[in-house]
């Protein structure tokens, strides 16, 4: 395992490809930080499994598709959907969402997640700290 230093950043393989499954998460360690690894649409994504809220475990909530209400031309509701095109993180606390591919929440841009440089070369998966 490496060792993280304060001063540089530094490149850390933390998982074979083929844990960071699509549409999934892989949940690593790296030295004090718990890290969030997720692929979706064939992208990569790194946080740091810490709400924004108010600091839980958010990396292991649950992966749900945006939910998008359906309105008819009066602007009445006829139900919800699935966005296919956005996948969100629910921390299990308190359900605060975060979008897998910005770390944002749809509502508060203050509360956005500490996201890592993430990248893949030979099989393995590094994450940048």
């Amino acid at each position: 395992m490496s060792t993280i230093h304060p001063d540089a950043p530094t490149r850390h393989p933390v998982a074979d490809s083929d844990q960071v499954t699509e549409g999934g998460r892989h949940i690593v360690d790296l030295d004090a930080l718990t890290i969030g690894l997720f692929r979706f649409k064939g992208t990569l994504y790194a946080y740091e499994n810490v709400c924004a809220h108010q600091g839980g475990p958010v990396c292991q909530g649950r992966l749900v598709h945006r939910v998008v209400e359906m309105l008819d031309e009066a602007q009445r509701s006829i139900g919800a959907v699935f966005d296919e095109d956005e996948l969100r993180i629910v921390c299990p606390w308190h359900g605060a969402e975060y979008s897998v591919a910005t770390g944002m929440h749809p509502t508060q841009p203050d509360f956005s997640l500490r996201a890592f440089p993430v990248d893949e070369e030979g099989g393995t998966v590094y994450v940048t700290v």
